[in-house]
């Protein structure tokens, strides 16, 4: 199945991602990883995306379909792909549909990330994250273990993003809202679209998609 996990950030939606593309052979498709990727592998699409990057222009919705073209039709996802950062507007939404037709494959699910934005900037704002794995811990829900390892990969270094604080996380959550929000109306109408309880337990949520995706 093919589908996109749309929510503010903080929403769970990387967490989510992770537990499909380890229990379901899925593949996430991050725009930052695929630009990242294609800027590395001498490509004539990584040469011009290393070019626009180099000059520090925007990468165009145009270069990142094209990225998200040579991933379908790659046929590396038994399990399907799991759009993670895109799209993000209205516009971004429709030439992902077109893509679709073009190579033959459709949008499953579209699965919002349904929080409560106080109870998100409380989550946030004590989140850390192992260095090793990206692992996530908070300081109230989920501290890091008392021998300071992590309980995933062992590893003892933890970081904190310097935007998870309440005035940034509120400025993100604004151009979310002014930005991708639309996106929920849209695939409503498509009769695509999902809820589930971003704020539940992460294995609750994790069922919750589960049963979605069945």
């Amino acid at each position: 199945m093919n589908v996109i996990l749309l929510g503010p950030p903080g929403a769970g939606k990387g967490t989510q991602a992770r537990i499909l593309v380890e229990g379901r052979a899925m593949v996430q498709l991050s725009t930052g990883d695929m630009l990242r990727e294609a800027r590395s592998s001498g490509t004539d699409m990584g040469r011009k995306v290393a070019d626009v990057m180099d000059k520090g222009h925007l990468v165009t919705d145009g270069i990142v379909i094209g990225l998200i073209r040579e991933k379908l039709i790659s046929g590396t996802a038994p399990g399907g792909y799991i759009f993670d950062g895109f799209p993000r507007t209205l516009a971004q939404a429709d030439a992902l549909g077109t893509l679709m037709d073009e190579v033959g494959q459709s949008l499953d699910r579209v699965i919002e990330m349904q929080v409560d934005d106080a109870a998100l900037v409380a989550r946030i704002t004590g989140r850390s994250t192992c260095a090793g794995c990206g692992e996530v811990y908070h300081d109230v829900t989920r501290p890091v273990p008392a021998d300071g390892k992590c309980s995933n990969c062992g590893g003892t270094t933890f970081t904190r993003r310097t935007d998870d604080n309440a005035d940034s996380l509120k400025t993100r959550l604004l151009a979310y809202y002014k930005q991708t929000s639309p996106l929920i109306g849209y695939y409503y109408a498509k009769g695509l679209l999902r809820g589930v309880d971003g704020l539940g337990e992460i294995a609750d949520v994790a069922k919750e998609i589960g049963a979605i995706l069945d």
